[in-house]
């Protein structure tokens, strides 16, 4: 039987890709489950690494069929689970935002996973070849196409990390106050809100594009619960972005990431479905008190 000792030293690197192929830590850990089913009867594996590359890359790759059929039937937008910034190296987030995870959304699978085996984990374009089954100048196509739509998602200047802390509180205050001139500080003309509730609770089935709805947005909410403002828990890092974990009214748990770009904010990102929160409620379970903002 393998060395289960060796597969565990590789779970947190197949986690991760598994979990940017699919969007979601739940199915990632299933499908690294069912690769350890697949490890443990295997009689002889050369090349360990690779050889569970392979095996949960194309895992993915027949989970992304049935998953897109449900992502059509999918309440409202869809967004991957939030990811908490952290400094431990088996969490880091090989530089990809939920901004460029929807980019990725928008590739098919082939080409998701030429891009993210090539150019997030590093592998050589033959040992890609041979996982994708294809040849290598196809997936040399498949990667570049992949590599064009998520560069035009990549924002083109990093944003300070106080300026990014600055922001981040300045809108949590504005969003929460209903303060529509505060927002227009803050909001690009053509901000763009995304929130997903799955169909579990309240959440914008569309995105609402435009400084003046995302104004009126705010204002209304401010108003129509006057008594029950949103807690801010914690400011934190959320898919490679600045942003917050809040309570709404009703102590709806809640992830907000911010995409920044040239000083405004140009993108929201609002995760309420609480299937995808699971991890984050795991991770505030320390006793931490919720400050008001």
């Amino acid at each position: 039987m393998p060395d289960a000792a060796l597969f565990e030293a590789e779970r947190p690197r197949l986690v991760r890709l598994a979990y940017r192929m699919t969007g979601s830590f739940a199915e990632a850990e299933d499908l690294v489950q069912d690769a350890w089913l697949r490890w443990s009867r295997a009689e002889e594996v050369e090349v360990p690494a690779a050889w569970l590359t392979r095996v949960v890359t194309r895992l993915c790759l027949d989970h992304l069929k049935s998953a897109r059929v449900r992502r059509e039937t999918y309440v409202g937008t869809w967004l991957p689970e939030p990811l908490l910034g952290t400094t431990d190296p088996d969490e880091v987030a090989d530089d990809l935002t939920v901004t460029l995870m929807l980019a990725m959304e928008r590739l098919s699978p082939l080409e998701r996973a030429a891009f993210l085996l090539h150019d997030v984990f590093d592998v050589a374009l033959i040992e890609v070849a041979r996982t994708l089954d294809r040849a290598p100048a196809t997936v040399r196509q498949l990667a570049s196409r992949a590599r064009r739509h998520v560069a035009e998602a990549r924002p083109r200047y990093p944003v300070d990390a106080q300026e990014a802390a600055r922001i981040t509180r300045a809108f949590f205050a504005a969003a929460r106050d209903g303060d529509a001139r505060a927002l227009s500080d803050l909001l690009a003309e053509d901000v763009a809100i995304h929130s997903d509730g799955g169909g579990r609770v309240l959440a914008f089935h569309n995105i609402i594009r435009g400084l003046a709805k995302a104004q009126r947005l705010f204002m209304g909410l401010r108003r129509k619960y006057p008594d029950a403002p949103v807690e801010v828990i914690r400011f934190a890092t959320i898919d490679g972005l600045p942003g917050y974990i809040s309570r709404a009214g009703g102590g709806v748990l809640q992830t907000t990431a911010l995409d920044i770009r040239d000083g405004r904010i140009a993108a929201i990102y609002i995760v309420r479905n609480p299937d995808k929160l699971i991890r984050v409620a795991t991770a505030l379970q320390t006793g931490q008190a919720v400050a008001r903002g």
